[in-house]
């Protein structure tokens, strides 16, 4: 980062190579460069391809720069991104797990045998506020399969505790409306600044997907908030077992729906839908939904999404479909028995109102803006230091 002397910055970014970091990072950096300062984003060539095009007052604030990977035996040819990797050679810690992972120290030494993990089981002691976050016995299981192929004997948990200690402060896409404690908490454990940048929702624009008209067509036929949107992100590849679990449960619910499935180049296995089940390459977000007042049901595959799963769970902002917390299998009736919960009965009726609640501080681009500028504010007086 550097001062330009007239109180605007040259900031570099470089994000985590996943579409769930890359587009919020392209988001922010729209924000900041929207208030003059100057960016240089880098990444690799066809994640950059594959970016929104920049509006045309901020083209010359925005500078990408592409680099080429180097090549990593075992990685597959050409991976650019995690999308591109087998789920046990991507990993990725997103802010809400933070806190729950503690301090640096506990990172990088208190997780180093598998039964140091049985304490993600229930609240860590240096967590000092009531909350449900946890983990299951399942969840503590994937993250065993995806840290133990590590051929550096360096495991992911380690690498995120590295960092953070060396790192001058944290930045985290978070807002005080949203989590509080988690943030005075991680103050706390990173002894260091740590400054949320908001929760950066997407700008919503259809103009440029071929396949919105299509969809739009088939959405006007259905009565306004009665179709369930599915949506599994860059990071998680369900399983046929899964897969098929949840196409039945769509089934069985009776409810008007469409979802997303993404795959990446690497994929050797390619997941088999029901007869007639369509696929569609997309992506998706808490934030998305919430932004949009939309009430989420909630099916946790990988580390992160569990624990955002019980922290929305326990703020009544989400259901969640019910697992077996040793070997995390579900029914096709417990999927159908949460989309009806939220969608229809008015039992749920509180998931639904909790959702249209939230839209004012998800859907917020003022309260965004804010915590724009307090980055800014920070950035500016940090580099002079």
């Amino acid at each position: 980062m550097a001062d330009n002397g007239d109180d605007k910055l040259h900031i570099a970014m470089f994000p985590w190579l996943a579409f769930g970091h890359l587009l919020p990072f392209l988001q922010l950096a729209k924000l900041m460069a929207s208030k003059g300062h100057k960016i240089s984003f880098i990444s690799t060539p066809r994640n950059i391809d594959h970016f929104p095009e920049i509006p045309q007052p901020i083209t010359h604030l925005i500078t990408f720069i592409k680099i080429n990977l180097p090549k990593i035996q075992n990685i597959p040819q050409n991976a650019e991104s995690t999308r591109d990797l087998p789920i046990n050679k991507g990993s990725v810690f997103p802010a809400l797990s933070l806190g729950f992972m503690g301090s640096p120290e506990t990172l990088m030494y208190g997780y180093d045998d598998p039964a140091s993990l049985e304490q993600l089981l229930k609240r860590p002691k240096w967590v000092p506020f009531d909350s449900e976050v946890r983990l299951t016995a399942f969840q503590v299981a994937r993250i065993l399969e995806r840290s133990s192929a590590s051929e550096e004997n360096v495991g992911d948990v380690y690498r995120l505790g590295a960092t953070v200690s060396g790192c001058d402060a944290v930045v985290v896409r978070s807002c005080f409306d949203f989590e509080p404690d988690w943030l005075n908490l991680l103050k706390k454990l990173y002894k260091k600044p740590v400054v949320p940048v908001g929760l950066l929702p997407a700008v919503v624009n259809d103009a440029g997907d071929a396949c919105w008209p299509e969809m739009k067509q088939w959405l006007d036929m259905h009565p306004k908030g009665s179709v369930v949107y599915i949506a599994f992100g860059t990071e998680t590849k369900p399983n046929q077992y899964e897969l098929t679990q949840l196409a039945l449960g769509l089934e069985l619910s009776g409810l008007p729906f469409f979802w997303v499935l993404t795959e990446g180049s690497s994929d050797d296995e390619v997941a088999v839908l029901p007869k007639g089940f369509e696929d569609r390459m997309s992506m998706s977000s808490m934030v998305e939904g919430l932004q949009l007042g939309k009430p989420l049901v909630l099916l946790p595959f990988v580390f992160d999404q569990g624990l955002i799963a019980t922290y929305l769970v326990e703020k009544k902002m989400a259901c969640m479909v019910h697992r077996d917390d040793v070997d995390g299998s579900f029914t096709p009736e417990s999927v159908a028995d949460s989309l009806s919960l939220v969608m229809v009965s008015e039992d749920g009726k509180m998931y639904r109102e909790k959702a249209k609640e939230m839209m004012s501080l998800f859907g917020d681009m003022n309260v965004q803006d804010k915590c724009v500028d307090e980055l800014l504010y920070f950035l500016q007086n940090f580099s002079k230091l």
